[in-house]
């Protein structure tokens, strides 16, 4: 208790300090900017400056983010959320053009335009109940247009098929043409000299119809219109597999039914050329895909990659464009396995860049000589579903840069053979994390657990056995011990504190069926990934880890555990009932896992004492005994017209070093402290109410309701030791229309009174029903912006200040206020008396400006957060922070400054060298000192 006390004085004493210092950065946290799996269609290199030959990296991901990306080093240069709520899962269309500085994006019936070099918006434009078929950029320009921009070609389906011409530097319509036939819209295109039209037009019988409309690309008036008998082979828009666009010929590809025959029509004309396909392998083809330059001047060839189950080929073909006649050049090689193709422009030049697992390749459109092969240095994990290219011709020689897909979603750089960086973009959108102990500590663990279960001297005897044991690691140890020293002296204190559990695994789960884990004392470096469920949609909804293993629970019951160090799955539980989460309940053995059904009732009974709280779907709170899950212990309903919206408890670990407030006048106010609390929000019409029950008995020990709220907004709670705060958009007052984001913080106590302990103060036995209500202290603060999600600080012992972490979506940043800022108890339009500053409290001020010192994310732009996770680490000033839901994002926090260990300011060498120093002027000046002394005796006798 003397060194708790300690602490405590120590860390009250100390500034607070808020977020991490810019030398920092990089050191102490760590950030993955995401931007979800790239799009097939939607990615690609561009050089946006005809003053330069640097090339940026371009996507619109799956998410629906827009983005820009570094090929140096993968590192994301702007990006954009492109998305709006009422488009659904609408796919999303990105085109460009080298030179211009403009990217043109469309996602359901949202347009926009984008500055290539930073992101800035130019334009933007929406057409209501109509979504985006097909863009294209028209690169044919205006013979009066004096600017670089190219205008926009968008292809709508909505009640009829309707194609834009939209300006390109202002995204007003120049024209538009609408199809009233009936026809499937399907796609734009355009050449030197005509806009296309291309839709499906249903047959008599069965199959489609391709029906292509001519348009004048300057009035947007209809020339002419060709139908293509295909009727026989497209049965519909996934029957076509290639409509190509600003080319010097621009095509249609499709096959017969049964993969035999390839058949092309340069778009314009009536004519169909049809290539049979060398299939030699007697396997099916799967899947047909083609490539195609998209440049006026390029060489009008094209590829058509074939893929069976167990291989994969391709041929390369010309178009004459004198006659329109397509013609078979040559075949690349099959080859066992997948392989992936890409294709890239150089002039009029057209390159093929070949990806399998072993090598990468580049030919030319021309001919089928190999201009370069390279082995590839570190085999994909996955394989590559699609790549981009970047081809550049040394003379005899080329180099080349692909951007490969994974099947897992995440992103690779390939230069020459070489891996340059991944972007694991499958993280996007994590559906759960749990902070995780590996192995090595599982062995300690069952020891200590195997002493406390025996006798004095068998534990004792125990504990002998273990040291002697552990001498085998001695030699190892001694060997590593230089080394140590050394490093000690050289590294920063921010960078060499492992081994007080500031560098822990945490493992993430995603919603494509994928389990991460990442080393946060490691920059958030992937340590393993593993496809942990062979399916596309992976419902998650909660992971528990112990020491050596963490266990991912799905919606359907299953439940997969895997090896925190290797990622191997030790073991799998199939589906079973449905769930809508996990219930963790903790004893004096070990923590164990209840399912939670829809209805709020618990999967199983356990024979083993417990209680735990569940919500069920229709908005009631229901307490249950693990013993029992026939009949709920009780049952809590909000008030009439409110639904139980969001509930949190106190978290698991929430140690409390002082059981009272000590006053300036050294009176203790003491805090109200139940581990059972439980806090709910309910929302009704306009309303929302916040209950406090107690999780053992059902009893509600406060409530508060706040009228004219917006329910529509972020509402956010969290509770921790004897204080809860929550946060929404209402009202700011009674008396004023006035409306803004409030922040309300309440804090407990047994009294009023200092010195109290309320009604049970000097009860020696009570049970839950007698406990009297608590004292509610309350305060709002009207905050800049709203708050999406809220999470406390954890420390080991409690004793550092806390702060409320808080997700703020408006910023994408992470910020932790200090609980002293929050204290309810701040005096009110007043300054503090003497015994109110000495005990740290300063005047209420209603507006709460967030400073710029309580930014944990610092300057970074950390999107999309949802949950944020807080670990202690062995050092008391220090706690884990890691937030994930878009970004993923991981840092320490320090709320009262790192009292317990070495900054980085204190100089080791300086310390060493100066004890050298006195060491070495003690041995010289120690004879003269005795000498000295020896003739000063002398002297006197």
């Amino acid at each position: 208790m003397r060194l708790q006390a300690a602490l405590l004085l120590l860390a009250s004493c100390v500034p607070s300090t808020w977020a991490i210092y810019p030398d920092e950065v990089n050191h102490v946290d760590f950030h993955h900017a995401l931007l979800g799996a790239p799009s097939s269609q939607s990615t690609f290199f561009l050089k946006p400056s005809t003053s330069s030959n640097a090339s940026l990296l371009y996507t619109l991901s799956e998410k629906s983010l827009l983005g820009a990306v570094n090929p140096r080093d993968g590192s994301v240069v702007w990006r954009q959320n492109v998305s709006r709520a009422d488009h659904g899962a609408a796919s999303g269309l990105l085109r460009a053009s080298d030179g211009t500085n403009a990217v043109v994006s469309a996602v359901g019936d949202y347009l926009s335009s984008w500055s290539a070099l930073d992101g800035k918006l130019i334009w933007e434009n929406s057409f209501a109940h109509e979504t985006v078929a097909d863009l294209e950029l028209l690169e044919l320009q205006d013979a009066s247009a004096a600017v670089a921009t190219k205008d926009t070609i968008a292809l709508f389906a909505g009640k009829s098929g309707t194609v834009r011409r939209l300006d390109g530097d202002s995204g007003e319509v120049k024209w538009e043409y609408k199809d009233e036939s009936g026809d499937l819209p399907f796609q734009a295109s355009s050449s030197a000299t005509e806009v296309y039209y291309i839709s499906l037009q249903s047959g008599l019988l069965k199959g489609s119809k391709i029906k292509v409309t001519s348009l004048d690309p300057l009035t947007g008036r209809q020339k002419q219109q060709v139908t293509l008998n295909s009727e026989g082979d497209v049965t519909g828009p996934e029957a076509v597999l290639f409509v190509g666009s600003n080319t010097a010929a621009p095509l249609i590809v499709w096959t017969d039914k049964a993969s035999k025959v390839l058949k092309v029509n340069v778009i314009g004309s009536k004519s169909v050329s049809s290539l049979n396909i060398d299939n030699t392998s007697g396997e099916e083809i799967r899947s047909a895909t083609v490539h195609a330059p998209n440049k006026l001047n390029s060489l009008s060839h094209f590829l058509v990659h074939y893929q069976t189950d167990s291989s994969s080929w391709a041929e390369v073909y010309h178009v004459d464009l004198k006659s329109g006649a397509v013609s078979k050049a040559y075949s690349l090689p099959r080859l066992p396995g997948w392989s992936v193709f890409a294709t890239s422009n150089k002039d009029a030049n057209v390159y093929f860049t070949r990806i399998t697992p072993s090598e990468a390749s580049v030919v030319s459109s021309a001919s089928h000589g190999i201009l370069g092969r390279w082995p590839l240095q570190s085999r994909p994990t996955e394989p590559a579903v699609y790549a981009a290219s970047e081809v550049v011709a040394k003379g005899d020689s080329v180099a080349v840069r692909s951007a490969a897909v994974l099947a897992s979603g995440d992103w690779q750089l390939i230069r020459n053979g070489q891996t340059e960086w991944t972007r694991y973009e499958a993280l996007f959108g994590a559906l759960a994390a749990q902070w995780a102990e590996t192995d090595s500590k599982e062995d300690l663990v069952h020891q200590l657990e195997v002493e406390g279960h025996e006798s004095l001297y068998g534990a004792y005897v125990h504990r002998v056995k273990r040291h002697a044991k552990d001498l085998q690691y001695l030699p190892d140890w001694l060997k590593e011990l230089p080394k140590r020293v050394l490093t000690s002296f050289l590294t920063d204190e921010v960078s060499n504190l492992d081994g007080f559990g500031l560098s822990k695994p945490i493992i993430v789960a995603t919603e494509n069926g994928r389990v991460y884990a990442l080393d946060t004392g490691n920059h958030g470096s992937v340590s393993w990934s593993v496809k942990a469920v062979d399916a596309e949609s992976w419902n998650v909804k909660a992971i528990v880890t112990q020491p050596g293993f963490a266990t991912v629970y799905a919606d359907d019951g299953s439940s997969v555990k895997l090896n925190v160090t290797s990622g191997g799955i030790i073991d799998r539980s199939p589906a079973s009932t449905k769930i809508r989460s996990i219930a963790i309940v903790n004893d004096e053995v070990a923590p164990f896992t209840i399912g939670i059904q829809e209805n709020g009732a618990p999967v199983r009974s356990v024979d083993r004492p417990g209680f735990f709280v569940t919500l069920s779907d229709d908005g009631r709170v229901l307490g249950w005994s693990t013993e029992d899950n026939k009949v709920p212990v009780w049952e809590f309903l909000p008030a009439a017209g409110q639904k139980i919206v969001h509930a949190t408890a106190r978290p698991a670990h929430d140690p409390v070093a002082s059981i009272g407030k000590v006053l300036g006048n050294r009176s203790v106010l003491y805090k109200y402290l139940n581990p059972n609390l439980a806090l709910m929000t309910a929302v009704g019409k306009n309303s929302a109410s916040f209950y406090l029950l107690d999780a053992i008995t059902g009893r509600i020990l406060y409530t508060t309701t706040q009228d004219a709220v917006d329910t529509t907004q972020p509402i956010a709670s969290t509770i921790s030791e004897n204080w809860f705060a929550y946060s929404f958009w209402g009202d700011l007052s009674d008396a004023s229309d006035a409306k803004g984001y409030q922040l309300i913080v309440s804090e407990l106590y047994e009294s009023p009174i200092s010195n109290d302990r309320g009604d049970l103060g000097s009860a020696s036995n009570y049970s839950s029903t007698d406990l009297p209500l608590p004292h509610v202290v309350s305060q709002a603060f009207v905050i800049p912006e709203p708050i999406s999600h809220m999470a406390v600080t954890q420390t080991r012992q409690g004793i550092t200040t806390r702060q409320l972490l808080c997700t703020l979506p408006a910023t994408n940043s992470l910020i932790g206020i200090p609980r002293p800022v929050l204290d309810p108890r701040r005096p009110v339009a007043r300054d503090p008396t003497p015994v109110e500053a000495e005990e740290g409290l300063f005047r209420y001020n209603p507006s709460l400006e967030f400073d710029g010192k309580w930014y944990l994310s610092h300057s970074r732009h950390v999107a999309g957060l949802t949950t944020v996770l807080s670990k202690p680490t062995l050092l008391e000033s220090t706690s884990l922070i890691f937030a994930f839901g878009g970004d993923i994002y991981g840092t320490r926090a320090t709320p009262s400054q790192a009292f317990d260990v070495l900054g980085k300011s204190f100089s080791k060498a300086q310390l060493l060298l100066t004890i050298v120093a006195l060491t070495v002027g003690v041995v010289i000046l120690s004879p003269m000192v005795r000498s000295k002394q020896i003739n000063q005796l002398w002297r006197t006798g």
